[in-house]
């Protein structure tokens, strides 16, 4: 292969992982660019989980195995297994070294980068013994490892095999899987950035719920599915009572403690609905969001919610009101709409100091609210109606 060609393999990789959306995708593109700059026709990418003392794969790319899967739940490996990533990486580097890559056979024949011996590495420990079971049960002929180091330590490896019959990896090949290794631990630390700007863009600070962007966002998808197939869509607005009492009585850190209590119940009752999302949307006030489980099925759990908050020893519980598409609200066509629906349930709960949820389409005087045009630029319905 020559340097114009694995220049532009190089350049393929770091694209291909820059423009993934997701860590996941960024593995799978470092997988897959990896497999198919060394000409493999598998890769897998590990990471060595310390506290575990296991390697744990990532993700599996190209032709897979049986029992193989693209983003396995738990394919994890014990380091003991592989330990050439914990004593030999290390000795190399406390020693000046560099995190060369290595090619190992279905031979038994293990091809170092400083020469050292055969299926050996240090103090006469025989390692790789596990790869090569692995290299023979799946049909693979040879691979080539490469560490993955990131801020100056291991944190994985990445693999790359070619079936029996194929050419074996050469010296020249475990060279470039160590440059490969390099750009991918870029991208790696480019997508996990990405990725925590994503989760605080998206999360409230306080409680650690989702928060009002995120509950934008998922509500405009719930409703778009909601009108492609009936999937019903229910929306749970809270406000927590007596917040204003306990910041001025007690002072606002104690208030934010009732804030993070409340945000704690709200998750629990919250995953008694499958896929459910719980956030807080400002202030003394928070949401459940709900795509699939039937209006009923939510209500029960908004009551369990409101018992629930009553029995906080701050506060004084909660005004919960409930819009579903599952219940006869009319034609619900925007996110919008259902929020106005929720809100003026929660309105009317809270004017009556109810102690359950009120639930549009099962309270007349809902609709009614809902519809009708605020009665001051101050009312709550009125700043509501402002979202998108």
């Amino acid at each position: 292969m020559g340097d114009k060609v694995r220049l532009r393999a190089v350049v393929s990789l770091a694209q291909a992982m820059a423009a993934a959306h997701t860590p996941q995708g960024a593995w799978r593109a470092a997988a897959l660019g990896a497999c198919e700059a060394l000409g493999g026709s598998f890769a897998a990418l590990s990471v060595w989980e310390r506290e575990r003392g296991r390697l744990r794969v990532l993700v599996n790319a190209g032709e897979r195995g049986e029992g193989e899967e693209e983003f396995p739940e738990e394919e994890v490996y014990p380091v003991h297994q592989f330990p050439e990533i914990t004593e030999f990486l290390h000795e190399r580097w406390a020693a000046g070294g560099e995190p060369d890559a290595w090619v190992e056979t279905a031979d038994d024949s293990v091809r170092r980068p400083s020469g050292e011996g055969a299926g050996e590495c240090g103090a006469g420990h025989v390692y790789f013994h596990e790869r090569v079971s692995a290299l023979r049960r799946r049909g693979r002929g040879c691979c080539v490892i490469a560490p993955i180091v990131l801020h100056g330590r291991a944190w994985g490896e990445l693999y790359v095999a070619r079936p029996v019959g194929a050419p074996v990896f050469g010296r020249e090949d475990a060279d470039f899987a160590t440059v490969l290794a390099a750009v991918v631990a870029a991208g790696i630390v480019q997508a996990e950035r990405l990725e925590e700007v994503r989760r605080l863009a998206f999360t409230d600070p306080l409680t650690g719920l989702a928060n009002r962007r995120a509950v934008d966002v998922r509500l405009d998808e719930a409703v778009e599915r909601h009108l492609a197939d009936g999937a019903v869509v229910s929306l749970v607005v809270c406000d927590l009572n007596g917040l204003k009492g306990v910041n001025d009585t007690h002072g606002h850190e104690v208030g934010d403690r009732l804030l993070e209590r409340f945000g704690s119940v709200l998750s629990r009752c919250g995953a008694r609905l499958t896929g459910a999302l719980a956030a807080r949307l400002g202030g003394d006030e928070f949401c459940l969001l709900a795509v699939g489980p039937e209006a009923d099925e939510v209500i029960r759990v908004a009551a369990e919610l409101c018992e629930r908050a009553a029995e906080l020893e701050l506060g004084d519980g909660v005004a919960c009101g409930i819009a579903s598409t599952g219940d006869p609200v009319g034609p619900v066509v925007s996110a919008r709409r259902l929020f106005r629906l929720a809100d003026a349930a929660q309105y009317r709960a809270k004017a009556a100091r109810s102690l359950k949820p009120v639930v549009a389409g099962r309270d007349d005087e809902v609709i009614r609210l809902a519809d009708a045009p605020p009665k001051s630029p101050h009312d709550r319905r009125h700043l509501r109606g402002s979202r998108p």
